[in-house]
C-alpha cells in the first residue's frame, strides 16, 4: 500500500472471523480523498464490521488497512482528531442548546472550527439558543453531523444517518451530507435506503457474505447485474399475439412482470402489457410498428430504467 494522498481509505484482503464465522471474507476498497461512497449491503453482510474496522474501533483478523495513511489498528489522538463519526441515532445528553453542545465537543480539539460557522455549515444557525429537546428529528441530525465537523475533519463516517426519519428530515439530511462534499470532506455512508446512496454517493459499494459483490454508479451496477429496462404499455386492440415473435417471447419469458394478457384496465379501456429489455430501442421500435401494422394505437408508453433498488436486490439475491 502506498498510502498515496488521492485516496483516504486503502484496504486491501481485510477478514475478520468471530470462531467459525467468516464476517468479513477478503474485503477490497478504496476511497478517493473527497468521495461520498455509499457502502451497501444486507444486515449480516458484514457492513458494520468493516467500517468499524476502518474507525478503529475493533480489531481485524488479518489484511492491509489505511485510512488517511494510517493503519487504523496503530491510530493516536492526533489521527482521530482527523475523522469524524456520525452514529445511528446520535443522541445528546442534557438540556444544552445546539450552540453549547457543539462549543462542548470543541474543547476535546487541538485546533476546532469556530462554533457559528460550523453550526453555519449545517443549517443550524438559526437553531443555535435551540435545547435539543426542541430539535426536529432533522435538526438532530444537523447537530450530530456538526459535531463531527468541529474537529474540521478530513474523512466523515455516517452510519445510517436518516433512518426513521420523516421525509422532510430525511431531504433535511441530504442537504447537509451533500454539501460536505463543497468542504472537501470524504464521506463514507452506510444506508439501507436506495434512494439516498443514488442521491448522495459519487460511487456505491455492495457487500454480501463478507465479500464486495459489485463497486460503481448506479448505472455501471445495473449493467454488472444484467438489469434491462420496464416497459409498459396500454392498447386496446393490441393483443400480444398481433405482436412480433421476440415481443411474445419477452411477455412469455421469465423477465416479464405479470402473465401475458393479464393487466389492470388503462384509462383508455385497454389491457397494460410488460416486458423487461436491455434493448429497449429496438423494442419500442417494433411495437410502434407493430401498432401501425395493426391499424391502431398506443394509448400510453413508459419507459422505466432498473432503479438502484432493482439492482441492489438482483445482486445481493436470498441475503436481502
Amino acid at each position: 500500500m502506498n498510502g498515496g494522498a488521492d485516496l483516504a481509505i486503502e484496504v486491501a484482503q481485510l477478514y475478520k472471523h468471530y470462531g467459525d464465522v467468516e464476517a468479513v471474507a477478503g474485503v477490497d476498497l478504496t476511497v478517493a480523498t473527497g468521495e461520498v461512497l455509499a457502502f451497501l449491503g444486507p444486515n449480516g453482510a458484514g457492513k458494520t464490521t468493516t467500517v468499524e474496522i476502518l474507525e478503529g474501533l475493533r480489531t481485524r483478523t488479518s489484511g492491509e488497512i489505511r485510512v488517511l495513511g494510517v493503519d487504523p489498528a496503530e491510530a493516536t489522538a492526533s489521527w482521530r482528531e482527523r475523522i469524524g463519526v456520525v452514529l445511528q441515532g446520535a443522541k445528546h445528553e442534557g438540556d444544552f442548546t445546539a450552540s453549547e453542545i457543539v462549543t462542548m465537543w470543541s474543547a476535546y480539539y487541538r485546533s476546532p472550527r469556530p462554533t457559528a460557522e460550523v453550526l453555519e455549515w449545517v443549517g443550524l444557525s438559526d437553531a443555535a439558543r435551540t435545547r435539543t429537546r426542541r430539535l426536529s428529528g432533522g435538526q438532530k441530525q444537523r447537530l450530530a453531523v456538526a459535531l463531527a465537523l468541529i474537529g474540521d475533519p478530513e474523512l466523515v463516517f455516517l452510519d445510517e444517518p436518516t433512518t426513521g426519519f420523516d421525509p422532510a428530515a430525511r431531504r433535511e439530511a441530504w442537504n447537509t451530507i451533500g454539501g460536505l462534499r463543497t468542504l472537501g470532506v470524504t464521506v463514507l455512508l452506510t444506508t439501507h435506503y436506495m434512494d439516498e446512496a443514488d442521491h448522495l454517493a459519487d460511487r456505491i459499494v455492495v457487500i454480501s457474505r463478507g465479500r464486495i459483490v459489485a463497486n460503481g454508479t448506479a448505472s455501471e451496477l445495473a449493467a454488472l447485474a444484467a438489469m434491462g429496462a420496464r416497459i409498459s404499455w396500454e392498447a386496446a386492440e393490441l393483443e400480444p399475439s398481433r405482436l412480433p415473435d421476440k415481443l411474445r417471447e419477452l411477455l412469455n419469458g421469465d423477465g416479464s412482470s405479470m402473465p401475458p394478457g393479464t393487466a389492470a384496465a388503462g384509462a383508455a379501456g385497454g389491457l397494460r402489457h410488460e416486458l423487461v429489455t436491455a434493448d429497449v430501442g429496438g423494442v419500442v421500435r417494433e411495437l410502434l410498428a407493430a401498432a401501425d401494422t395493426a391499424g391502431t394505437r398506443l394509448d400510453s408508453l413508459a419507459v422505466r430504467p432498473p432503479t438502484l433498488e432493482d439492482t441492489y436486490l438482483a445482486l445481493t439475491g436470498s441475503d436481502s
